[in-house]
């Protein structure tokens, strides 16, 4: 029975790629393409994670804490092939309005609350999980409240804006997945919380930018900043927090750093290789790709009764 409670756990965390990777291609791709491409981003991580766990025997729960970076540039390379070059963002279908903005609220608010459970729920030891709740409530509790100060602050009218609340309040949590039950001292957990949460917010108008016109990879709604920044954040922090707490026996522990790295460089070049064949799939004419004027077009996947003809 515990193990397939453990194998439960694994699977529903492990989908979590999808939905991250599902950001970037939001409204570029038909239902039948994000079928696809679940099944095949499933299948790498689960592969990936393999490899991490049974080949560089690094711990469980670290290794399901890649799900935010393999989501990331899974869906990254997936969107830099859907994206075509006379897309453009003056349509304003991909923007959101009043009632998505209310609705992804409420979600970011349940996922704040999850996001303790998440970070510490495969993590072996009462201390250990303990700590990972802790550590993790700090963290996010940080990038909540530098995500209301700096929208504030990046607004030249002084409004909070509603695209920075949604991710950068869950950028701290995604931060912490690697190390939350190790950390010691909680002010590491906010300074952690506090750089995710700057990442989050001001990251759009750089990396989001650069990303759009130099590379054209449209990223619909700013994975690499929510998700891949804080990751990657979280991942190198791991790390030297694990040389730090073994620095007076650092030539027996040192292996295990550089197998740590090795595993996040595993993690990333899959999720490369796995997005590029999957984007090239996309692209065939047995996938039906919709084209660029039916981007982000809700109208063409579903019904609306208000908007047919008589009413």
């Amino acid at each position: 029975m515990q193990s397939a409670t453990c194998s439960i756990l694994t699977a529903s965390m492990s989908v979590v790629a999808v939905l991250i990777s599902a950001g970037a291609v939001l409204g570029k791709a038909n239902p039948f393409q994000l079928i696809c491409m679940a099944m095949v981003e499933t299948t790498a991580f689960c592969a990936s994670r393999w490899t991490n766990v049974y080949i560089l025997e690094i711990e469980e729960h670290v290794s399901l804490m890649h799900v935010h970076i393999f989501g990331t540039f899974f869906g990254l390379m997936v969107s830099w092939w859907l994206t075509q070059p006379s897309l453009r963002r003056e349509t304003g279908k991909e923007d959101s309005d009043v009632t998505s903005d209310l609705f992804s609220m409420l979600g970011t608010l349940f996922l704040w609350m999850f996001w303790p459970s998440f970070n510490s729920v495969l993590v072996d030891g009462v201390v250990e999980k303990r700590n990972a709740i802790h550590n993790t409530y700090y963290a996010i509790a940080v990038s909540a409240v530098i995500a209301f100060a700096l929208s504030a602050l990046t607004n030249k009218n002084g409004k909070l804006q509603m695209t920075h609340i949604h991710g950068a309040t869950l950028a701290g949590g995604v931060a912490l997945g690697f190390s939350a039950h190790i950390i010691q001292s909680p002010w590491i957990a906010m300074v952690l919380g506090f750089l995710a949460g700057v990442m989050a917010v001001l990251g759009p108008y750089f990396v989001k930018m650069c990303l759009n016109s130099a590379v054209k990879m449209y990223d619909t709604c700013g994975i690499h900043c929510m998700f891949g920044m804080p990751g990657l954040l979280g991942a190198i922090a791991y790390v030297i927090l694990f040389v730090i707490y073994n620095w007076n026996n650092l030539p027996a522990r040192g292996y295990p750093a550089l197998i740590e790295v090795g595993s996040l460089s595993i993690t990333i070049l899959v999720a490369v290789i796995a997005g590029f064949i999957t984007g090239i799939l996309l692209k065939l004419n047995i996938c039906k790709a919709p084209p660029v004027s039916k981007y982000f077009d809700d109208q063409v996947y579903w019904e609306f009764p208000h908007l047919a003809v008589g009413f």
